[in-house]
């Protein structure tokens, strides 16, 4: 009888340290998986300076919507010091894509602007980093779904609380917020090879 019982409580031990350290290994991963979507943001900041210049060149007289992108950028950026989560560093970058947005609508009535080559290259840049960043979001919100789902099931949610693990946080953006900034460059005057 008492055989059974150490038996008994040697396997609840192990269980709960397999448990613990699957836990372990998602917040892990999950931690992984959002320097990822980091670098991307980074990437898009360091594009911005760049955008601005470019678009202020043919569009200076645009101060507000150029004002409201430097803005935008800055309060991301400010974000990534604070300890805001996922939520909150994702509220803060809709902020910057709503902005970005607002540049590209504003292209639309410069045909010279869009034909630009500095123009050019900085939009593919940004779409491009707008696609790995949705990669990397993706990523880790499938990431954090399986830590949550976990978390939360029995018997892991007894050894979560013991350990002290909370629920991840998405990484959010609005769905009408989501739409990647895109201008319409084949109505422009530009040539391949010019």
């Amino acid at each position: 009888m008492i055989a059974w019982s150490i038996a008994a409580a040697i396997g609840l031990i192990a269980l709960g340290v397999v448990i613990y350290n699957r836990l372990i290994a998602l917040s892990q991963r999950g931690e992984n998986a959002f320097s990822d979507i980091d670098v991307q943001l980074k990437r898009r900041w360091d594009l911005v300076p760049a955008l601005i210049e470019t678009v202020r060149g043919y569009a200076g007289h645009e101060h507000e919507v150029l004002a409201e992108v430097v803005a935008a950028r800055g309060q991301a950026m400010a974000a990534e010091g604070e300890q805001s989560g996922a939520f909150g560093r994702g509220e803060r970058e809709t902020g910057l894509a709503l902005a970005l947005r607002d540049v590209f609508v504003l292209v639309e009535d410069y045909p010279a602007l869009k034909a630009d080559r500095n123009f050019l290259a900085l939009h593919q840049s940004l779409v491009t980093i707008e696609d790995d960043l949705q990669h990397e979001r993706r990523y880790y919100n499938a990431v954090i779904r399986d830590f949550n789902t976990l978390r939360q099931s029995f018997p892991a949610n007894l050894v979560g609380a013991a350990a002290g693990l909370a629920p991840g946080e998405f990484f959010q953006i609005k769905s009408e917020q989501r739409a990647v900034p895109v201008a319409d460059l084949a109505a422009s005057d530009f040539r391949p090879g010019e």
